[in-house]
């Protein structure tokens, strides 16, 4: 299918690692970009994500399939960005469920003996596992200014401190661009990749976005060289190593995830913690992908998600078809605005 939306002129609202891939994919498609953020580059939300990359398992739903194609799209921008900061590591989870699940998607079940060789510093592995050998991480303020290079690479113009105040239509009631602090930017075509600010800018144009902010809690820890070797998920956290002496845990309450991490990894009794940064998701009502034009708004588009840098790479090369090239993308369908 071809699309009504095809524009080779656009303004991408928010540098945050979905607008910069966005911009990217964009700009190297052939259209003339602007890039415009009230921050610089990934320094929003993005830089509170545990940067999770994997299917998790998600079976249903809209955004299904983008999560399958998530670690093999990062993979592919691995080959057209080289030194891209992503890890793969795989991941783990276990307890989370009372039952032994079903492997997913790119999963398998694991026995204690496994998940011993994984993760040798466990102070007592669990009797099953889910074993995920294609997951990895980002970081995901690295990735978004590499985005946001290669989008400058690709002729991308980039205005980062740039709040922007409302979305411009001209007479006919079609998107004109955005109005800045700084004054106008000119675009037929603007993708709202704002997160919890897009509600916001879009509402004065009649258009509901349900989109609430969501509290999620980034802990920064320092701990001995080698003590996890994966994405590690239970009940009681998710964990990853950052750096030699680093890790990073997604969790809620800072004294109840040093007493977990404590004993759970031998060798771990003087992890401390270094900081805390509670960053403010864009949780979509039903927390699936927003992505799509708006019909009533000619020459506006959507892109609001949870599990922003899961998707990222596969949301941005799918927009940038959309807005780029005309397809309709099937795998989009379920994640357009109509749907609330």
């Amino acid at each position: 299918m071809v699309s009504p939306l095809v524009s080779r002129n656009l303004v991408v609202v928010g540098a945050g690692i979905v607008g910069a891939s966005v911009a990217y994919h964009a700009a190297r498609a052939g259209a003339g970009v602007t890039l415009v953020d009230g921050g610089r580059p990934g320094a929003g939300v993005t830089a509170g994500s545990f940067a999770w990359i994997g299917a998790a398992g998600v079976r249903t739903g809209p955004a299904a399939g983008l999560r399958v194609t998530a670690a093999e799209e990062y993979r592919r921008l691995e080959a057209e960005l080289p030194g891209l900061p992503v890890t793969w590591s795989g991941s783990l989870s276990w307890g989370a469920a009372d039952t032994v699940p079903e492997a997913g998607p790119g999963q398998e079940i694991v026995d204690a003996a496994t998940v011993a060789k994984l993760e040798p510093t466990l102070t007592q592995p669990p009797e099953w596992a889910v074993w995920a050998p294609g997951d990895g991480a980002a970081d995901p303020v690295g990735v978004s200014e590499r985005l946001v290079a290669g989008a400058r690479a690709h002729g991308a113009r980039v205005h980062p401190d740039t709040p922007v105040i409302a979305v411009r239509r001209d007479a006919a009631g079609r998107v004109a661009g955005v109005e800045t602090a700084a004054g106008p930017l000119a675009g037929a075509t603007v993708v709202l990749a704002a997160g919890v600010a897009t509600a916001a800018l879009a509402a004065p144009l009649g258009v509901r976005v349900p989109v609430d902010p969501s509290p999620a809690t980034l802990f920064r820890l320092r701990a001995p060289a080698g003590r996890v070797r994966t994405v590690v998920h239970n009940r009681d956290f998710d964990l990853r190593q950052v750096a030699t002496d680093r890790l990073h845990a997604a969790a809620d309450s800072p004294e109840r995830t040093l007493a977990a991490v404590r004993s759970t990894f031998r060798g771990a009794a003087n992890v401390e913690l270094l900081s805390t940064r509670v960053g403010v998701r864009p949780m979509p009502a039903d927390g699936e992908p927003i992505i799509g034009p708006v019909p009533e708004v000619p020459g506006l588009y959507l892109a609001v998600m949870h599990s922003a840098v899961t998707l990222a790479a596969a949301v941005g090369h799918l927009v940038a078809r959309e807005l780029v090239d005309g397809t309709v993308e099937p795998s989009l369908a379920g994640c357009r605005l109509d749907r609330f």
